[in-house]
């Protein structure tokens, strides 16, 4: 029987026109293999390769700039490895890896469409019951389509595990995750991602990879809370048990005004006639409010205004502040207001357990917490809905104690593209702008009549009753950033957002009194940062200052409305150490 020369060659015989085959020995391998492999073997390979594959579709579909799609690639390749370190089989490794990825990234666009923003490690981290029966409630069905779900994949991963014939080394699948690993740190720490992405409906596994980075490093060396290492100060902060105020004391309400700010700081805009005057406190001036979040982040200026301290103090930690702090930080405005005798309560326009708020409340001094759920809200009511119930609360309350309610509204939250409630304010003509500003104000202007309501009811209902009231704009609405200066992209925009530009972070706060007028207004400054609200509380009510606060006037004085950005966050981290060692702050 005669060889063809070409099979001939191949098989290695010396004939006279064989050149000697080029190839790598592990192509060669590989090639041996698969030609000697049958066909439930070329199957599996053809399996693999899909998996790989569908992980390279989903970068390309979702990883958009070359530093994000290398953190994927590294992402996966750290956690194809660890599953070959524990497992040696590459195909279930790699089934396992395609699993993770895509769970990650279905709860990254469930946590998006929730809070507008994308998962990261953090989350991982602080992950509780309360988080788990949150996302129970607001999704029907999500317990048995997730139980469902899971024996499906636990079912595949068997079938996988017995089917599968190949086999890695142990040795060499821990170096390769170590290197990938070790990159992964490297590039993160090099190239850090924008936090102002984390807004962005895309790079869904490479922020989280970069975040756990990021945030293993911030472990490592600063800790979740920034703080000094020690202070030379002895003095005391710890809160008393009572306060003795001058004589009766007013109710106290904070209106929590949704999105709220003044749209001329938008240039060109039109508003209607007289638009300032709602920002406009009972003393006839009008104060700007620097918060810390720009466009989205209620619960920051909500750590802000309860606590008194600065969700900058927690870095990259910041967008989990008030689930942190929620068992951790027991000083606050209402603590105070307690100890002076006052029932506490808030009415919160969400679910209590978003964020960690009910849990972040509480500790603050919160004793009365109604959430939607207790309210029977829908999705957003108008700002009569939240003052009515703040008026049952004091008609229940008032008569044994004076009443602290923190209201939240709602009616101004996100979006702005369709006409809220068309029956309300039926009379409103747009001004022109385009149709998200324009609706944007209109539902101001309905806020303004739900406020005078208010107030009219309350001098009706209660004639012989005091109210103190302070409003403030938790955050700039989201779209604001695009118009504050029309001249910049979205990429000089996020640069100015991170260089805390002002202009970005102002908003408004106001006081007023429905029977009574603000005993003292000193610290009431016409700009004045978001954490300093409680002073402004407690002295316009003629309530003493607890040690903290006394202390904390100290810092406003000093630094002149200025918080964590005075003296580059010295001041907050000294001022945190002297809560940390009086036991106001713990377990960080």
């Amino acid at each position: 029987m005669t060889i063809p020369r070409a099979e001939a060659c191949r098989q290695g015989a010396a004939k006279p026109g064989c050149r000697p085959e080029v190839m790598p020995p592990a192509i060669r391998y590989l090639r041996d293999r698969l030609a000697s492999a049958d066909r439930g073997q070329l199957t599996r390979v053809g399996l693999l390769a899909c998996l790989h594959l569908s992980a390279f579709a989903i970068l390309l579909s979702t990883e958009s700039d070359p530093a994000a799609q290398l953190a994927f690639v590294l992402t996966w390749g750290a956690l194809n490895f660890f599953w070959l370190a524990l497992l040696r089989r590459p195909l279930t490794s790699a089934a396992l890896s395609l699993a993770l990825i895509v769970l990650l990234i279905m709860l990254s666009q469930l946590k998006q469409s929730i809070v507008m923003m994308t998962a990261t490690f953090v989350d991982v981290m602080i992950i509780d019951f309360a988080t788990f029966s949150f996302l129970m409630t607001i999704i029907p069905g999500l317990a048995w389509k997730t139980g469902f779900a899971l024996a499906s994949a636990i079912l595949f991963l068997v079938l996988l595990w017995r089917l599968e014939p190949f086999r890695i080394r142990r040795t060499i699948a821990l170096a390769g995750c170590l290197l990938c690993l070790t990159a992964l740190f490297g590039l993160s720490l090099a190239v850090p991602a924008d936090r102002e992405n984390e807004f962005d409906r895309d790079q869904y596994v490479s922020k989280f990879a970069r975040s756990a980075a990021v945030g293993a490093v911030e472990l490592a060396t600063r800790g979740v809370l920034e703080a000094d290492a020690s202070i030379p100060e002895r003095a005391s902060l710890a809160l008393g048990t009572t306060c003795h105020p001058g004589g009766k004391p007013p109710h106290i309400i904070m209106v929590f005004d949704e999105s709220s700010f003044d749209a001329t700081m938008m240039p060109n805009v039109t508003v209607p006639a007289d638009y300032r005057e709602r920002f406009r406190s009972s003393d006839g001036r009008i104060r700007s409010f620097v918060v810390e979040g720009a466009g989205g982040p209620s619960w920051y200026t909500e750590y802000n205004v309860l606590a008194g301290l600065s969700v900058r103090s927690y870095g990259r930690f910041a967008e989990s502040v008030t689930r942190l702090a929620g068992g951790r930080v027991e000083r606050g405005l209402p603590h105070v207001l307690k100890a002076c005798g006052y029932a506490t309560y808030s009415i919160y326009s969400w679910f209590g357990a978003f964020v960690g708020a009910r849990a972040f409340h509480t500790t603050t001094g919160i004793e009365h917490f109604i959430d939607a759920k207790q309210l029977g809200t829908r999705v957003a009511e108008p700002d009569r809905f939240y003052y009515d119930h703040t008026i049952d609360v004091i008609a229940r309350a008032r008569a044994n104690r004076p009443v602290f309610v923190f209201v939240y509204l709602a009616a101004n939250h996100f979006a702005w593209n369709y006409r809220y409630r068309p029956d309300l304010l039926p009379g409103w003509t747009n001004t022109g702008n385009p149709f998200e500003i324009d609706e944007y104000l209109r539902r101001q202007q309905m806020s303004v009549q739900d406020y005078a309501e208010f107030k009219e009811r309350l001098a009706r209902e209660f004639p012989d009753e005091r109210f103190f009231i302070v409003r403030f704009g938790d955050h700039q609405p989201f779209f604001a950033r695009r118009f504050i200066d029309p001249t910049l992209d979205e990429t000089q925009v996020a640069a100015h957002i991170r260089a805390r530009d002002p202009r970005y972070f102002t908003t408004y706060y106001a006081t007023d009194g429905v029977n009574f007028s603000p005993l003292d207004l000193s610290s009431a400054l016409d700009t004045l940062d978001a954490p300093y609200l409680p002073l402004v509380v407690l002295e316009g009510a003629g309530l003493p200052l607890d040690p903290s606060f006394a202390e904390q006037k100290k810092i406003l004085s000093r630094c002149r409305g200025m918080f964590y950005l005075c003296g580059q966050g010295a001041e907050a981290r000294r001022f945190n150490r002297l809560l940390i060692n009086a036991g106001l702050i713990h377990g960080f």
